[in-house]
């Protein structure tokens, strides 16, 4: 059962960051959720669909960092990690992609500013011109979440493997008679 608990609580972390993330991206740019994204809701309410996009696209997330981590934290015979310490771990990892994706927003709409990129092919045509900055924004503070999940996801998978391995070192230094 905590093995399933680390998992959900992996689940429930990525979606309510993606609910909070797209509650600050829909506003940056509607046509992102709109045009860039299948229509799933028949709804351009930006509260709606930050809340329904933010699940969709985030709870797979919390899945495949979970399931790793559940397993890095139980399986095994080192000492086992409980559920309740990954929390902290977890809010970290959150509060360092929220951080990251903002930075890329922000070099996003520098890069976009200066002509450097810029929407091309279908979406080009399908999103207005005054917003194309806008959605390029957004797509960069969402590749940049995604991108930080992924590499923050398997750096606490491997920390909590060390943490692991580490404690059990320090029970066989602590006393030589309890190898294990």
């Amino acid at each position: 059962m905590k093995w399933l608990a680390i998992v959900l609580q992996c689940v429930v972390a990525c979606v309510v960051y993606g609910v909070i993330h797209d509650q600050f991206t829909v506003r940056i740019c509607l046509e992102y959720f709109t045009i860039g994204h299948p229509p799933v809701f028949p709804t351009v309410n930006p509260t709606l669909l930050a809340l329904g996009w933010g699940v969709i696209a985030s709870w797979w997330v919390g899945v495949l960092v979970g399931i790793p981590l559940a397993s890095a934290a139980r399986f095994g015979s080192w000492p086992k990690r409980e559920p309740r310490t990954l929390a902290r771990p977890l809010i970290y990892l959150m509060a360092a992609s929220f951080v990251f994706a903002a930075c890329a927003g922000v070099a996003g709409w520098i890069a976009a500013s200066n002509g450097w990129v810029h929407l091309t092919g279908r979406m080009a045509k399908a999103v207005p011109t005054d917003r194309h900055i806008p959605f390029l924004i957004d797509l960069w503070i969402h590749d940049a979440s995604y991108l930080a999940g992924a590499v923050g996801g398997f750096t606490l998978i491997i920390a909590t493997l060390f943490s692991r391995q580490s404690a059990t070192l320090s029970k066989v230094t602590a006393n030589p008679s309890n190898t294990p």
